[in-house]
């Protein structure tokens, strides 16, 4: 699986580089996420611009993972650049009532910042 991630202090965006989405390539997908969970990042932008393709439901749950985990550390996961085919799937499989979806990238980061300015706001963003 082809993708690029591009890190910066509050949140990850995570972009695809592949046109299909399929059950080959999740698994590095769900590595992925884990990985940049565990490295601290809390907020994933998942970019899906690329993806021209995808024939199953069941390889967009691989997001789920994605939103648990930023869920479970009080952040966001937010997918953004999906096209009509994998809109009408995630909409099938109401993954999209489960998900954060934004059209733009511009809109992901800042509903992240949003996010971060209230979180201190309400002081429950720890302090380091």
């Amino acid at each position: 699986m082809k993708f690029s991630v591009d890190k910066h202090e509050k949140y990850v965006v995570l972009k695809l580089n592949e046109s299909k989405f399929t059950n080959d390539n999740t698994p590095k997908l769900k590595s992925e996420f884990i990985l940049l969970n565990t490295e601290g990042y809390r907020n994933i932008v998942l970019d899906l611009s690329a993806i021209k393709q995808c024939d199953d439901s069941q390889d967009l749950s691989s997001l789920l993972v994605g939103d648990r985990l930023c869920k479970k550390s009080n952040g966001l996961f937010i997918v953004t650049g999906i096209n009509e085919v994998v809109a009408k799937i995630l909409e099938m499989s109401n993954l999209d009532q489960s998900l954060t979806i934004v059209s733009k990238l511009d809109e992901a980061t800042d509903l992240i910042f949003m996010e971060e300015i209230e979180k201190e706001l309400l002081g429950s963003v720890d302090k380091d």
